[in-house]
């Protein structure tokens, strides 16, 4: 490794939370929810899952870039603690470890996020990777705060669903056509807009190229909603995404495009995550409902986007190369 590691540094970010320790320990102890929770988490995985123990993998933005990597974690619910640590840290870090500490008080729960690390080269990397972590850790508190005062619990705003297709293509077919999304408004009757960059795949992302988008989706009564997503793309595998700006009535939506060959084609499933917000959703549904029925109708709309999305792939693969279009 270039460079010697400097002096070790750690910081704490606490905040009071106005819950039992049990609500904000599970919030933390689920990963599978930080996109919908965290701003700067995009995706996360769990590698390997044990009694008390868990092998993850995070992408996340960091400062402006796309990092991934892989963390263990030790799950103590009765202590109320997290331990995390990463296996493999990437250059300028040279060790990044810490914990979730979860106190009860007399008025809920003292919060209490740990990072200890090391840097290698010089005092500016560590200023970054310190500016960087205070940033994140900030926002990964007031979000945890937030989350667990909710009058609502988080299954009643948060959910997942999916739909799929059978695709007579080639996985590879099918992942141009959702990986080329800047062809979208010609393809695709629901989008009016998409501006598209791409950076190619590096080990940062942990092998995938990440994409950020900008698109115009036009909703059945004729208006028109602006959406800023980062995506990552697996070669002719999956292709991962959050919106980074959700449209009004959703604290947060992403999802993936998971591509698995079967006989005579690829299977396609299109899965979503949906964070509700009970503050705006009523109104941008046209008026107050229940949250049972605010997500109900949120799963028609965007798994109705997604249906005309994967309609629109078939149409496209299977017309390109002169098959018969399976309209199951």
């Amino acid at each position: 490794m270039a460079g010697s590691a400097r002096a070790a540094r750690a910081a704490d970010h606490v905040a009071e939370v106005a819950a039992p320790p049990g609500r904000p320990y599970g919030l933390i102890a689920d990963v599978t929810r930080w996109p919908a929770m965290f701003a700067p988490c995009l995706a996360a995985a769990v590698l390997e899952d044990g009694p008390g123990r868990q092998r993850i993998r995070l992408w996340a933005v960091v400062g402006t870039q796309v990092r991934s990597w892989t963390s263990e974690r030790t799950l103590d619910e009765r202590q109320g603690v997290v331990t995390f640590r990463q296996e493999a840290p990437e250059p300028p870090i040279a060790r990044m470890n810490g914990s979730w500490r979860f106190e009860p008080t007399a008025g809920g729960t003292r919060l209490v996020l740990h990072h200890a690390w090391a840097t290698t080269g010089g005092g500016q990397a560590d200023e970054v990777i310190a500016a960087a972590l205070d940033r994140n850790s900030t926002a990964e508190i007031a979000a945890v705060k937030a989350w667990a005062e909710r009058p609502q619990g988080p299954s009643e705003v948060l959910f997942t669903f999916s739909d799929q297709m059978r695709i007579g293509g080639s996985a590879a077919e099918v992942y141009d056509f959702l990986h080329d999304a800047d062809r979208w408004p010609e393809r695709l009757p629901h989008v009016s807009r998409l501006d598209l960059e791409t950076a190619p795949a590096s080990s940062d992302a942990a092998g995938a190229a990440v994409q950020t988008m900008e698109m115009d989706t036009v909703a059945a009564d004729g208006s028109t909603h602006t959406t800023q997503s980062v995506r990552l793309c697996f070669r002719g595998e999956r292709i991962v995404y959050k919106q980074t700006t959700p449209p009004r009535g959703l604290l947060a939506h992403g999802g993936e495009w998971r591509l698995t060959p079967v006989e005579d084609g690829v299977l396609v499933t299109a899965r979503h995550q949906v964070a509700l917000d009970p503050e705006t959703i009523g109104d941008a549904l046209g008026g107050p409902l229940p949250l049972a029925e605010a997500r109900a109708r949120v799963r028609r709309l965007i798994g109705g986007n997604s249906r005309q999305t994967l309609h629109a792939v078939q149409a496209g693969v299977e017309g390109a190369a002169g098959r018969p279009v399976d309209a199951r």
